[in-house]
């Protein structure tokens, strides 16, 4: 246990100084030998971070002064997270906790920071829950966006961001049906629930290649919510289909389950297009894969015009953050602005490749109305003698999934060229 705390210690503080959690955790994960114990360090550093605003008030509250060692504050918080929100043992996360500490003052503090918060948790908690960053363990100015985007609803968004995400499936209906698959799910002794036509939710999650089918294509990893992509977009066969920001691949080959069509995959960057194609390999399905920017379509585009575009734009990924957690720590309200300008410019050199009576399909995995409703309202006002807006069925009849148990939170509008 003492070496997983110090990993995940190096990890967060990785984080804080800047660097993506894909790319800080794998480094370390590297350093374990079993399987056991690499998904003990992601559950810790997962968990850290989506309770980090509190983690971080409790040690506040649990010093008489700043620290003056980070490292040792990065410890305390993990040791902090597991005696709150893990089973093991306390007596454990208390020794290991002041071992890994070292020499000294450090391993005195330790020992007293973790007794009492031992002694003091009620205390604590109420104390926390005064502070909004810390009652929500989400920045100050996420939780007052939020209160302004969803004056009645905000709370449950943020209780949904600090759940743990569900482990979801997509069926290839080309392989077979949902209730198919939760029959086989059954008899491998997988407890599994229906969350969508095509989507089936695991009581725990497991390595992919233990899944029934997953080798031969069966079935994908996928959110409830990210599979409506598909079907809105509602590509029809001998269509000619544009997957724009296409990586890691999950949608497009929904597009392709669903329908024989010419499908172009496109990603600005190569080494996530490669995950486009592996994806389209393990389920037997063919498109056209292009390196390119969606923005400048000057620099890959034949000229010829699609019928179906998914525009699954860039954005500020609010929707996902219980599977992102560093995102709402890395993130700043420039950000936003940043990312609500870039998506116009991308919306605008789709639009100009979809065909007359063409429909395109905004996606965001954003909560955010600036990225979402106000971005199609704004291009709807730029477009008015070319484009309408096309209603989508319940649950999605404003366009805003928000996080739930079952699914994350996204964004859909469906434009068509008039």
């Amino acid at each position: 246990m003492r070496k997983l705390q110090k990993l995940a210690a190096a990890v967060l503080e990785e984080v804080f100084d800047g660097a993506a959690l894909h790319q800080a955790l794998p480094r370390r994960l590297q350093q374990l030998g079993t399987p056991g114990e690499r998904g003990a360090l992601q559950d810790i550093v997962y968990g850290s971070l989506r309770q980090f605003g509190r983690l971080d008030a409790w040690l506040a509250a649990l010093l008489e002064r700043p620290l003056t060692d980070p490292q040792l504050g990065w410890l305390l918080r993990v040791a902090l997270y597991q005696l709150a929100y893990t089973r093991a043992p306390a007596h454990a996360v208390v020794h290991n906790a002041v071992s890994a500490a070292g020499q000294g003052w450090r391993r005195g503090l330790a020992n007293a920071v973790l007794r009492s918060f031992q002694r003091r948790r009620a205390e604590l908690d109420a104390l926390a829950d005064t502070q909004p960053g810390a009652r929500w363990s989400h920045p100050d100015w996420w939780i007052a966006r939020l209160q302004a985007d969803y004056p009645d609803r905000w709370e449950g968004i943020l209780e949904a961001s600090l759940l743990h995400p569900p482990f979801t499936l997509r069926v290839n209906c080309r392989h077979g049906d949902v209730a198919g698959y939760l029959r086989r799910l059954n008899e491998a002794g997988l407890p599994a629930h229906r969350t969508g036509p095509d989507a089936v939710t695991l009581e725990r999650a497991l390595p992919v290649h233990e899944l029934p089918g997953f080798d031969a294509g069966d079935v994908s990893v996928q959110d409830a919510g990210a599979q409506w992509a598909a079907r809105l977009l509602d590509a029809q066969p001998g269509e000619r289909v544009l997957d724009a920001c296409a990586a890691p691949g999950g949608k497009t080959g929904h597009i392709l389950e669903r329908a024989d069509v010419d499908l172009v995959a496109l990603d600005a960057d190569a080494t996530r297009l490669a995950r486009v194609q592996e994806n389209l390999d393990r389920l037997g399905l063919a498109a056209t894969l292009i390196e390119g920017d969606a923005a400048q379509p000057d620099g890959w585009w034949d000229g010829r015009p699609f019928d179906r575009i998914l525009a699954d734009v860039p954005c500020s990924a609010s929707g996902v953050v219980r599977r992102n957690p560093d995102i709402k720590w890395l993130r700043r309200p420039d950000d936003i602005i940043q990312f609500s300008a870039q998506q116009a410019v991308m919306l605008e050199a789709l639009w100009r490749l979809l065909a007359p009576g063409g429909t395109l399909l905004y996606a965001t995995c954003s909560i955010f109305h600036e990225e979402n409703e106000g971005q199609v309202r704004a291009f709807l006002a730029r477009h008015t003698r070319d484009a309408e807006r096309c209603p989508l069925p319940e649950p999605l009849s404003d366009g805003q999934l928000l996080p739930s148990a079952e699914h994350d939170g996204f964004f859909y509008a469906l434009l068509r060229k008039t």
